[in-house]
């Protein structure tokens, strides 16, 4: 089963040693990933920041970005879901949106590690998001 996965997931999976790291990497292990065409600059911006804030060594993000660029993503383009992402623009950005009306289009869950994106009203995906205490 396909499976959408937003940039906090992929970012996570990159970066992160903790649980929840460990468990964006199961997710990304799962199957068929894919996401909205922006998602690899989306991450490349959320890697820069965190280098650029001392969150991460500026090397650890340039292994992270080419990491990035050896996973396979089927990445879709904007249009075909604009009506759809902007039918959401009160409750969520463009930027989610393009994310959420993909997995809806898909009938694939969209795994975050976004909680404000999961409790957005008017979404109709299904998200995956790892249980927290």
């Amino acid at each position: 089963m396909t499976l959408v996965v937003d940039a906090t997931v992929v970012v996570s999976a990159l970066i992160d040693s903790g649980p929840e790291g460990a468990w964006a990497s199961e997710q990304m292990a799962r199957g068929p990933l894919a996401a909205p065409h922006h998602m690899p600059v989306e991450v490349a911006n959320l890697l820069r920041r965190a280098a650029l804030h001392g969150e991460i060594p500026g090397s650890i993000a340039s292994l992270a970005l080419q990491d990035l660029l050896d996973v396979r993503f089927e990445l879709f383009p904007f249009a075909p879901f604009a009506p759809r992402a902007w039918a959401l623009r009160d409750n969520v950005t463009p930027y989610d949106a393009w994310y959420v009306a993909l997995a809806e289009s898909l009938d694939a869950p969209l795994a975050t590690l976004d909680d404000r994106l999961r409790r957005a009203p008017g979404c109709r995906c299904t998200f995956r998001c790892p249980s927290r205490v």
